[in-house]
């Protein structure tokens, strides 16, 4: 008889989820991160933060498959056991939005910027929301709203910690599918110049077509500011340049996160996906950005040449 297997561990099983995610394989990411779920449930010694962050990643995998449903369930059960996880927060606004249930979307992207200011993606769906609200609900929109909870500065101070933390830890693998922005405090105006300062050399080297050098400037800048939305879409622009496809989708899946409707991000990212042979989800962002602009010609381009091969 064969030796038995050893059955994988919940962690191992989140970071093969995980993997899976990066290179886009929802289905698969969902199935791993169902396992791990049931695995560490069983575990006596479980922490809740881990497994509210299990089902927040399940929740982001349902949410790229168009399950919205799913991942609002899911969403809930991380949001029972870590009451105001960020991801959790942005991600069950999200599915929301998609299902016209502008309330309560309204509602998360707000709690969100109670806990972190700085998320562009959250000021762009409240604004979203605020026009949706209006058209729908008329002028005394926000008196139909659910109530929005207040996050107590303790829970502020707590995730400010945990966030300071997690930025000088030095592992390889985010602990969420690939998007650590919203765990970075917000850096300094003398950061913010730094970065800048690289970010320029790096557009520099670009222009001149020397990619592999700008790559590493623009790594210099996000060391100084991981938040600024254009690095990671010009440095995907480069990894595409460099035929590195993965990291091209990985710096798109982290610009997206910042900036949810961000164009060159989802062009870059579908470009990505082509290359790597996976249609459907390129035509998923590019559908995505032609719902922002939907007469981009490159977008609809690219979307007539990938729809020919199927």
């Amino acid at each position: 008889m064969p030796p038995k297997q050893k059955s994988k561990s919940w962690a191992e099983l989140k970071q093969a989820g995980n993997e899976c995610f990066k290179t886009g394989q929802y289905g698969e990411a969902t199935n791993l991160y169902s396992q791990a779920i049931k695995a560490l449930e069983k575990n006596s010694k479980r922490n809740p933060e881990d497994l509210a962050i299990l089902y927040s990643n399940r929740a982001a995998s349902y949410l790229k498959d168009g399950n919205c449903g799913e991942c609002v369930k899911d969403c809930n059960m991380s949001l029972e056991l870590s009451q105001f996880n960020v991801k959790s927060l942005l991600r069950r606004a999200a599915a929301s939005e998609a299902l016209e249930r502008y309330r309560q979307a309204y509602v998360d992207y707000k709690t969100a910027l109670q806990i972190d200011c700085n998320i562009a993606a959250a000021h762009d769906g409240t604004n979203r929301m605020t026009k949706a609200l209006t058209e729908t609900d008329g002028p005394s929109w926000r008196e139909k709203l659910p109530p929005i909870p207040t996050v107590p500065l303790s829970v502020k101070e707590k995730l400010a910690q945990k966030s300071a933390g997690n930025v000088s830890q030095p592992s390889p693998t985010p602990q969420q599918n690939g998007t650590t922005q919203t765990k970075k405090p917000a850096p300094s105006d003398k950061e913010i110049k730094k970065a800048q300062a690289l970010k320029e050399e790096g557009n520099a080297l670009v222009k001149k077509g020397e990619h592999k050098k700008a790559i590493e400037k623009y790594n210099q800048s996000l060391k100084h500011n991981p938040t600024e939305v254009t690095t990671y879409t010009n440095r995907a622009l480069c990894y595409l340049s460099v035929k590195q496809y993965r990291d091209a989708i990985r710096d798109c899946d982290e610009a997206l996160v910042i900036d949810s409707n961000n164009v060159k991000a989802l062009y870059r990212r579908a470009q990505a996906h082509k290359e790597l042979k996976d249609v459907r989800a390129c035509v998923d962002d590019l559908n995505s950005l032609l719902k922002v602009e939907p007469k981009n010609s490159a977008a609809l381009k690219l979307l007539q040449e990938v729809q020919k091969k199927k």
